[in-house]
């Protein structure tokens, strides 16, 4: 038996949109948030571009001096359940699919998103 964990590292994206006070035009936003899961890695072949995921989990963050000294941090979303709502089309699948391939180590593996 391999005791070996792998991790399922993913970024969700976050579309949400508002009108500034006074103006008529919609303003798009996007957050990206990087996440992590370590429960099942066969999890990755449904964590495609375009499907709709509702996560739940923990945030962690990182905090560390970058190459020129200073101090930045990152946040992490540590999913501990995934329930997926609607899964991808299959030409969204398709690009996910190849951009994998790329990406894929032994003990990672990288959805882009």
């Amino acid at each position: 038996m391999n005791s070996e964990k792998q991790v399922v590292n993913f970024s969700i994206a976050i579309n949400d949109n508002y009108k500034p006070k006074g103006s008529t035009e919609v303003k798009e936003v996007v957050t990206y948030i990087d996440c992590s899961y370590w429960l099942n890695a066969k999890t990755a072949q449904w964590l495609k571009k375009g499907t709709l995921v509702q996560l739940f989990g923990r945030i962690g963050m990182s905090v560390y001096n970058n190459s020129e000294g200073l101090a930045v941090g990152s946040l992490t979303f540590h999913t501990s359940n995934i329930k997926i709502l609607v899964f991808a089309k299959k030409t969204e699948t398709a690009k996910a699919n190849s951009a994998v391939k790329e990406k894929k180590t032994k003990k990672s593996q990288d959805v882009p998103f």
